[in-house]
């Protein structure tokens, strides 16, 4: 089932959906790190009508914390986009159309022009993210043997290093935030620019299929 503009007003507005969570203070740590430009608001402020912007979300996933707060903000400064957001676990009818391959990857931004013609879907994270995150956490593999080799399973470590591990995983995901945020801004402008060309055809970003089956 196609989803209507009825559904799509029955979503959270971004500060109902804040209001409601337990680890808000992530989403607001997000907010704080957020830089937007002109030239980044440049291409939604130069959409030629406003968006309808459909969002899938889990409370606790790390691309959700990241990228909602950033669609919001550009929505709030360029007055173009309309976001409305659902959980996902409690709308598996809605997430079903968005399958990422086999999985039900989150957010989920789906653009819908003024005629309710789906325009662009977002998914997850920028390509980008993943490659440069994979690359940082081969070198922290090759930086300390111990942690064995890189796509191993960390629960053939012993608790020690297992610790270790997790704690470099999460300074590096800290680190490389500011890289991250760039890249969602940068890639949703790319969407924005896609979509302001009337001929374009519809198409899917982020990280699709990001975990082969």
């Amino acid at each position: 089932m196609a989803v209507t503009r009825e559904r799509f007003n029955q979503g959270m507005t971004y500060e109902q959906f804040k209001a409601e969570r337990r680890n808000r203070d992530a989403y607001e740590a997000t907010e704080h790190m957020i830089e937007l430009g002109e030239a980044d608001l440049a291409p939604f402020r130069e959409l030629p009508s406003r968006m309808d912007v459909l969002v899938i979300v889990t409370e606790t996933c790390p691309d959700v914390i990241m990228n909602v707060p950033i669609l919001d903000r550009i929505a709030r400064e360029s007055g173009k986009l309309n976001v409305r957001i659902f959980m996902r676990d409690d709308n598996k009818d809605l997430i079903a159309q968005y399958m990422n391959g086999p999985y039900e990857s989150v957010p989920v931004f789906a653009f819908f022009d003024p005629s309710w013609e789906q325009r662009a879907v977002f998914i997850e994270r920028p390509p980008s993210v993943t490659a440069l995150r994979t690359r940082k956490t081969q070198e922290i593999h090759e930086e300390h043997p111990e942690f064995g080799p890189y796509g191993g399973s960390a629960g053939e470590l012993d608790e020690d290093a297992r610790g270790r591990l997790q704690q470099a995983i999460r300074q590096m995901r800290t680190d490389t935030a500011p890289a991250y945020a760039r890249e969602t801004i940068r890639e949703l402008g790319e969407i924005a620019r896609a979509i302001g060309k009337p001929a374009a055809e519809a198409r899917w970003w982020g990280n699709l299929a990001a975990v082969p089956a």
